[in-house]
């Protein structure tokens, strides 16, 4: 039994998936969403500006306060688990530079629970030259092959398919990490169904300086991080001096955009959604407009949900047994790689 651990870009909060893995099947047993407090929320959203000693110091103190949200997990579900496999959370991710760094120390994590950890799932592949993400992939290859792409709308939009008879996958554009920043300008945590995008008006001006930024031109493979979203993107948003509401929703419909750009162009017949943004039926619903060809598959809540908690498990469980867990073909790393670094056992816990 594998706990997948996972922390997006949206901050919207712990996902902990406890699922049991073999290389071709999967089950969720339970699942959990743990909300971050207004304190983890502000620090983890400005880290990137704090010293190196604070910055250390966080990535710590996230590990041991991992490894407590676990511990009242179990205790909640009270079902075995054999290892720990977590994601942690991404403060600095600029490949071109070899740098991506994901806090919440695994041995922290391994102390407060007793577990075997496997944490730092990117760094190797970033070793080798890769952009360290899309790291989900692998599992839309073993798991969700049925579909012609797997979709997912989180903090960033990303996709991977089939190309050549390989595994592709790519950050499309910012989602989430903008629509929601919008919606908190409302006092919102995020735009449910997305209601207030719908009530707007389209600022055709601003959407079309979006779809000009370079990124969006860039052949993959290729990834998106903060940095890149707060240099090339926000400021955008941010000098429109538009309403929040017209905001919402030229971004909710630059998001279905570039998403549905990228459908057309593969000539994607069926795509599996999944992440926060597939909650907002008028996202969803952009997007099936602007790539009529596709059909759009919703999955059930729990797959919506805890989809990229699963695929860490599967990416500690392949680590665990040495197999491929990063695609070079995803990633464009000089070679496949098996990424992960392993927090031992606490012996007498």
């Amino acid at each position: 039994m594998i706990l997948g651990l996972m922390s997006g870009t949206s901050l919207d909060g712990v996902d902990l998936a406890l699922c049991d893995i073999t290389d071709e099947r999967y089950s969720i047993l339970a699942a959990k969403t743990v909300p971050y407090s207004d304190e983890w929320c502000s620090r983890l959203s400005t880290l990137e500006n704090y010293t190196a000693l604070e910055y250390a110091k966080a990535n710590v103190e996230l590990g041991h306060y991992y490894g407590k949200i676990i511990k009242c997990f179990l205790d909640e579900v009270k079902l075995p688990v054999d290892v720990v496999a977590s994601h942690g959370h991404t403060i600095f991710h600029q490949p071109q530079i070899g740098l991506t760094t994901q806090i919440g120390d695994g041995d922290a994590i391994a102390a407060e629970t007793g577990l075997p950890v496997v944490s730092n799932f990117r760094t190797l592949d970033v070793a080798l030259d890769g952009q360290g993400a899309p790291l989900v992939p692998i599992g839309d290859e073993l798991f969700f092959g049925e579909y012609d792409a797997c979709l997912n709308l989180g903090g960033i939009a990303n996709i991977s398919y089939r190309a050549d008879g390989k595994r592709v996958a790519y950050d499309i554009c910012p989602c989430n990490m903008a629509l929601n920043r919008l919606s908190s300008r409302l006092g919102f945590p995020y735009d449910k169904d997305g209601e207030i995008a719908r009530a707007g008006v389209f600022n055709e001006d601003l959407n079309g300086r979006l779809n000009n930024i370079d990124y969006y031109n860039i052949n993959a493979p290729k990834s998106l991080g903060k940095e890149w979203f707060l240099r090339d993107f926000w400021p955008m948003v941010e000098e429109s001096n538009d309403g929040v509401e017209n905001l919402l929703a030229t971004v909710t419909r630059h998001v279905a955009g570039q998403v549905a750009r990228v459908l057309q162009r593969q000539k994607i017949g069926s795509v599996l959604v999944t992440g926060g943004g597939a909650f907002n039926k008028y996202l969803i619903e952009c997007i099936e407009t602007f790539a009529s060809q596709t059909k759009v598959v919703v999955p059930d809540e729990l797959v919506v949900n805890y989809k990229e908690a699963l695929v860490f498990a599967l990416l500690g469980y392949l680590r665990l047994t040495g197999k491929t867990n990063t695609l070079s073909s995803v990633t464009g790393a000089r070679c496949d790689s098996v990424g992960g670094v392993l927090s031992g056992l606490v012996r007498g816990k």
